[in-house]
Formats: C-alpha cells, structure tokens, sequence
C-alpha cells in the first residue's frame, strides 16, 4: 500500500506540477544553483523542504542520522556527509548551511539512554553517533539534575552545536565563513508545537524564529559581507 501511495503521489506531482511549470524544470535539468545546504534527520517527519516551504532547487540537501557533521577527517575512509558538503561549498558556492536538529530525534535518544541497538560492537549507528558523544557528556553536566525528557531536549540542541564546530573544522568551510561568504545556522524543530528555533552564539541559546529574528539574521549577514 505504500508503494501505490508513492506511486500515485509522482504521478499528481507530473501533472500538477511538473507540467505546467515545464520551463522552470527545464532550467533546473540544466543547472542547479542553490544557496542554501541543509544537513537534516533522515527522520521521516522532518523533511526540510518541507518545513521551510522550498521549491525544488532551493536547497542542496544530506539527511542522515540525527542530523550530525562529523569531524573533517583526512583518511580513505568513505565520508558521505563531508563529500556532501565539499560539493555544496566549492563547487556549488552555497552561501549558508543549517544544521537542522528536532525534537523526539529517535538516535539521539539511542545515544542518551544506551540503546542497545547502538552499544553493540557491531553497529554502525554507534560508531556514527560517538560525533556526539561530547554532547552527550556536556548534557549529563549541564541537565545533571532534569528529567530524561528534558536530557533529551538539551541533548538534541548540543548535538547542532557540535555539528556547528565540526564544520568549522574543515578548511575550506572556515575561511569562506571567516571571509563572509559562508555563513553556519544551528535550526531546532519542534514537532510538538511546530515551532522553529534558532541558535543564536552570542546567548548560547536557541531562540523563536520569528520575522524579527530573521530581520535581525540577513541585517547580520549583510555586515558580514
């Protein structure tokens, strides 16, 4: 049943709206010139483009697990979310990359509560969830005394800021943002009131995107050119 509801959602796609803005595709089939990266959750109920109402070419997008960046790293290992951002960066020439985090984050919780589809020796989620093993240590000082939920909220927004400083760790990310033709967001969704959040570095705190708070961001990134 799944597949049929696929199926039949690419062909209303085709005629709804592929169709009739057949020269706006044909544009896209040529090149695409997005400004934006997103690294979000493979969680199904996050999709950014989605959440941020973007039109196909809008956003160049990686989606993995918990939304993480892992450290630059210069081995032969196989390194798809940092392939994805080199691309986006010097051959794309994005002009911003959000990290999105959001609530209720399934690997997240994993790493907190010791899941143990994620101990096992074996796991690749555990191997690729120790990105935010500092995090997790940073939580377990700061939320010492909360509730598991509320460790899983402060865990959830410490996991984007070390996204945050990991990309700051590949060279060609921290000149472009020192020069200000790249800059870094931390987003945070919440599912259950549908509110976003954004990471303001100033505070150390995620505050209500609201049409002020992005007055106040493209003022910021205005400066910074």
């Amino acid at each position: 049943m799944a597949i049929d509801k696929l199926a039949a959602g690419f062909l209303a796609f085709r005629s709804d709206t592929f169709l009739p803005n057949q020269e706006f595709f044909a544009a896209l089939a040529n090149k695409q010139s997005p400004k934006v990266m997103v690294i979000g959750c493979s969680d199904s109920r996050v999709d950014p483009a989605i959440l941020t109402n973007a039109d196909p070419g809008d956003l160049f997008m990686v989606r993995n697990v918990a939304n993480l960046v892992p450290p630059c790293a210069m081995d032969d290992a196989k390194h798809g979310t940092s392939a994805a951002l080199q691309f986006a960066v010097t051959a794309l020439n994005v002009e911003h990359i959000v990290v999105l985090g959001h609530v209720n984050c399934g690997g997240i919780k994993a790493l907190l509560t010791g899941d143990p589809g994620v101990s096992h020796v074996h796991s690749f989620i555990a191997n690729w969830m120790q990105i935010a093993d500092e995090a997790r240590r940073r939580t377990l000082v700061i939320a010492r005394h909360k509730s598991i939920e509320e460790q899983l909220r402060t865990l959830e927004r410490e996991a984007i800021k070390t996204s945050l400083a990991n990309l700051l760790s590949f060279p060609w990310i921290a000149e472009r943002v020192e020069d200000g033709r790249l800059a870094i967001h931390g987003w945070y969704f919440d599912l259950d009131d549908g509110n976003m959040y954004v990471f303001t570095p100033e505070t150390d705190t995620f505050a209500l995107l609201s049409p002020e708070l992005i007055g106040s961001l493209v003022a910021r990134r205005e400066a910074q050119r």
